[in-house]
């Protein structure tokens, strides 16, 4: 009985396949049909490279972390006496020319204070407090704003946190990533040249992630706001950092 031509046919691939040409040719011949050519091909040459890149700027806004507390006998006087340093604190930022979207309140607490002694709790009185986000945008202002809120507030005044950043910190990322695959590039046409290829074209691109480092804020505590303000402010600079993982074809 006649072997069927499409049997034939994949039987004598597979033997192909396996190297066998001589033993497919009689299916072949049997069935009355030439056996089809094969043809093996090798995957494309390519290179895979990691890229890394960084990116510095100048900061040119400060946040600063500034608030008011007041302690008293009753919960009214303490929110009394916080009210007024705080309004005297929000009177001084704005005279800085400081905008009010730029002024933002982040806390408001009222708790009671306790005198342990032997193991007794005793009532001392009240704690009211109020802190704010102020955003300078003028970075060399900010220690005089600093200056100008400890002097309206005295010994109610806290100066806790002055964080320098960028406003808008994609064009610095931006900068980075651009380093980043630049340096992929470089790496993968050194390896292409090494191994005697030519560069193709980019195969694919992927991003290993991004980073931004801050300068490393001075630490106010929570000492009272007087004579802070004389402490010099070093704004530093701003790293943004990116990697990438790119494959390259290999001519």
């Amino acid at each position: 009985m006649p072997v069927p031509r499409t049997a034939v046919t994949a039987i004598a691939v597979v033997l192909l396949a396996l190297g066998l040409p001589a033993v497919a040719a009689p299916w072949a011949a049997a069935a009355g049909g030439a056996v089809p050519a094969v043809r093996v091909t090798s995957a494309p040459a390519t290179v895979t490279v990691t890229g890394e890149g960084s990116a510095v700027g100048e900061p040119d806004i400060a946040v600063v972390g500034a608030g008011v507390e007041a302690t008293a006998k009753t919960t009214q006087a303490a929110l009394d006496a916080q009210n007024e340093a705080a309004a005297a604190l929000l009177k001084a930022v704005r005279a800085q020319g400081i905008a009010d979207r730029d002024i933002r309140t982040e806390n408001v607490s009222l708790s009671p204070v306790h005198d342990y002694q032997d193991g007794e709790s005793t009532l001392k009185g009240y704690r009211a407090a109020q802190s704010f986000s102020i955003k300078v945008r003028e970075v060399a202002t900010t220690g005089v704003l600093i200056t100008a809120v400890t002097e309206a507030t005295g010994d109610a005044g806290r100066v806790n946190s002055v964080v320098f950043d960028l406003d808008d910190r994609r064009p610095l990322q931006a900068r980075a990533r651009k380093a980043a695959y630049q340096d992929a590039h470089a790496k993968a046409a050194q390896y292409a040249e090494l191994g005697g290829h030519r560069l193709g074209r980019l195969v694919s691109l992927s991003e290993g992630g991004t980073g931004y480092v801050l300068p490393m804020p001075p630490a106010f505590g929570d000492a009272p706001g007087a004579g802070i303000g004389a402490v010099p402010l070093a704004p530093g600079e701003i790293r943004a950092t990116a990697s990438v993982t790119a494959v390259y074809a290999l001519d």
